[in-house]
């Protein structure tokens, strides 16, 4: 009995409290992204995951991930599963994952609210990873389904935090709209990308933020 119960305890660090990090990738694939933007953000998003600071970070973290696509009300997706990051080969293949993913919808609206409400529900598959973040992208404000704002309860009672990167392509300053509307949480936060173009830098930026500030403060 004593050595079974020393294998229970044992494991438990590895099975329970190793995962630092739960991240859920929410792309916009709604229908004012076209077929080259949506390559420029998969591209993009897996060049920042094999960012050396963030592959690095990731492991550390003995992170789980998964992608979300999402569009209109009703039109959000789990396209890849929570997949742990154990190492570096292990996180290159979830980029290779994400560069290939086959885009699910394209002439539909936009619903972050729902977007994020989907994601949120995804955590209950990573209960046991200490920080829960939810990075979601786009390029225009809600106009159907739920409102972001009301989901902040739920996301707080979770304790779940939402960053943003807001794609802007005119003047409707995006970026402020995802700062009131959308993020969430202690030290959330929004980057702004002018333009498509300016995607995979600013994914990476966003990236190396998110993953790496809470891995620092475990070493000290």
């Amino acid at each position: 009995m004593r050595l079974i119960w020393a294998m229970v305890v044992a494991m438990w660090p590895v099975t329970g409290a190793a995962c630092d990090l739960a991240l859920v990738l929410a792309v916009d694939v709604s229908g004012s992204v076209d077929r080259d933007e949506y390559r420029t953000q998969m591209d993009g998003l897996a060049a920042g995951l094999r960012d050396g600071t963030v592959a690095q970070a990731l492991v550390d973290a003995q992170a789980r991930v998964s992608l979300v696509q999402w569009s209109g009300s009703t039109r959000q997706r789990q396209t890849i599963p929570w997949t742990a990051m154990t190492d570096a080969a292990q996180v290159a293949t979830f980029a290779d994952r994400v560069r290939d993913d086959a885009r699910v919808w394209r002439n539909f609206s936009t619903a972050v609210g729902e977007a994020v409400q989907l994601s949120l529900e995804s955590f209950a598959q990573v209960a046991l990873c200490r920080r829960k973040v939810i990075d979601v992208s786009g390029d225009g404000v809600s106009n159907e389904g739920l409102l972001p704002a009301t989901l902040r309860p739920a996301l707080t009672a979770a304790g779940v935090t939402v960053n943003a990167l807001a794609i802007e392509t005119d003047d409707a300053d995006l970026t402020g709209w995802f700062y009131e509307n959308v993020i969430h949480g202690p030290g959330a936060f929004v980057i702004t990308a002018n333009g498509f173009e300016d995607y995979p830098a600013q994914i990476r930026r966003k990236l190396q933020r998110e993953i790496t500030r809470q891995v620092g403060r475990l070493a000290q």
